[in-house]
């Protein structure tokens, strides 16, 4: 029987580093593949893989498995360390905090980031059917880390349309990925 990631996790916390290299193993390719599409740099996709792995060992980073799922975490963890390595290279200051500044709205779930992940054809297809403008904008807030203020200011229009761009997206692809599995997946041909 498969140990759980929470299992896993409550050993690393006690110091096993079997249980850590079990985490590592099954999470290394998802995490790189992200901070790769991040960072567009082997170099610094290694650095995120590293921080992100140290920050789990070392603590810095604590895993609540009633927020949600560890995969959950741990991408969000990379996404958050692939934006400081981007920082402390480009010398970028984002504000992070920024992103999601309207009383009532909710930031889209990591959780949904990492499902459309683990499906990558399923994801591909669906982006395909996306209008130029909000792919545009989903890939530079999700992979390449720009906050929603930094990709107004870069593609000169309004926070509000990136906001209204992102939502629409958000519900196109739920919808796209919904009829893709509804389908079976993607076809081959």
């Amino acid at each position: 029987m498969k140990e759980r990631d929470y299992d896993l996790y409550q050993k690393i916390l006690t110091g096993d580093k079997h249980a850590l290299e079990k985490i590592y193993d099954k999470y290394e390719k998802l995490l790189y593949s992200f901070a790769y599409k991040t960072c567009g740099h082997r170099e610094m996709s290694e650095e995120v893989m590293q921080e992100v792995f140290m920050k789990i060992w070392t603590q810095k980073a604590t895993y609540d498995e009633t927020k949600g799922k560890f995969s959950s975490w741990i991408i969000t963890i990379a996404r958050y360390t692939a934006i400081d390595v981007l920082r402390k290279k480009e010398n970028q200051n984002y504000a992070l905090d920024e992103e999601w500044d309207a009383p009532n709205e909710k930031e889209p779930s990591v959780e949904d980031l990492v499902e459309w992940k683990e499906r990558g054809s399923m994801i591909r297809e669906a982006m395909k059917q996306l209008p130029k403008e909000q792919k545009k904008i989903i890939m530079l807030f999700y992979f390449k880390g720009l906050t929603q203020q930094r990709i107004a200011e870069n593609l000169d229009i309004s926070l509000g349309t990136v906001k209204s761009r992102i939502r629409l997206a958000l519900k196109r692809l739920k919808k796209e990925l919904a009829i893709i599995e509804e389908k079976g997946g993607v076809s081959d041909a």
